[in-house]
């Protein structure tokens, strides 16, 4: 799915022009992504958590060569998802 499929149902089921539709559409995911920025947890409830977690550093190793090297800190982002969306998965 992508980006403008959201638009175009939110568009279609609540009725708003197709720009204001973008707009709420990008405003959601700016807030989302302020949010993940700043260091908070987003929690969607029936959908899901988004949650920025640090990586510690640790040893890794190419396979082709061999040869090992260190892999550094860094924060991924996980999601886990709700108890309601995985019933209904």
């Amino acid at each position: 799915m992508l980006k403008d499929d959201i638009i175009d149902i939110v568009h279609g089921k609540i009725g708003f022009s197709r720009n204001e539709a973008a707009k709420v559409v990008e405003l959601v995911f700016d807030t989302i992504k302020s949010k993940l920025v700043a260091g908070e947890d987003v929690n969607i409830v029936r959908f899901g958590k988004f949650r920025l977690r640090n990586k510690r550093k640790r040893m890794g190793r190419n396979p082709k060569t061999g040869k090992e090297y260190t892999i550094t800190t860094r924060r991924v982002l996980t999601f886990k998802s709700s108890k309601k969306l995985k019933e209904r998965l």
